[in-house]
């Protein structure tokens, strides 16, 4: 009669077959991977918004709105400081995702006593920043304009071409917004595409 296994104990895997210890390897990875990401997702980070997939790219920027929404009203900031159309200016995109970030850290459950007096420290320096990036941006509540990037002389990249500038007027700030995001998930759709496609095409290339 065979012995029963003690559930605390490794299981041997050691004899299974190549391909299958294969699978198994790589059935474990993906579970690791999944927890890993579980554990981090729970921790604030900060946000690169070149790196994320198109899927993260779209909850982060639903999740960036829904904050922006609740700090406008909560403490009534002016257009001045947040306008309509900010997502619309990657300088603001990154200004105030910086700013989430450092709330969600500072009235995390486990946060100091302290770190609401931390974040509204904070926040009084990214207003003051936030007023400079509108400034030099040029929207405003009624109208809006991309943010112009002056070309150096003999310093642009082969190909650069400067920004429209033409003013644009708001006429309805949330279709604008899911218009905005629909776009940019496209968009990197479709270069994670490319660059699937060009590893693809680089390992048949190396094939003998």
């Amino acid at each position: 009669m065979p012995t029963p296994t003690n559930p605390d104990e490794p299981a041997d895997i050691s004899d299974l077959p190549p391909e299958v210890l294969k699978q198994v390897k790589q059935m474990v990875s993906r579970e690791y991977a999944k927890d890993l990401r579980a554990q981090l997702g729970s921790v604030p980070r900060t946000i690169d918004w070149t790196r994320l997939s198109p899927e993260d790219l779209e909850h982060e920027l639903l999740e960036l709105n829904q904050f922006v929404d609740w700090l406008r009203h909560t403490y009534g900031l002016p257009p001045q400081i947040i306008p309509p159309m900010w997502h619309r200016h990657g300088e603001m995109i990154w200004e105030l995702s910086a700013l989430r970030q450092q709330w969600l850290t500072c009235y995390d459950q486990q946060a100091k006593g302290n770190m609401g007096v931390v974040f509204h420290a904070e926040f009084a320096a990214a207003r003051e920043r936030l007023r400079d990036w509108v400034t030099i941006s040029g929207s405003r509540l009624d109208r809006d304009r991309a943010t112009r990037i002056t070309p150096w002389p003999g310093g642009e990249a082969e190909g650069f071409t400067p920004t429209d500038s033409t003013e644009y007027p708001v006429e309805n700030r949330n279709e604008d917004f899911v218009s905005f995001v629909e776009d940019q998930v496209l968009e990197r759709q479709r270069a994670q595409d490319a660059e699937v496609q060009e590893i693809v095409n680089s390992e048949w290339s190396e094939r003998p």
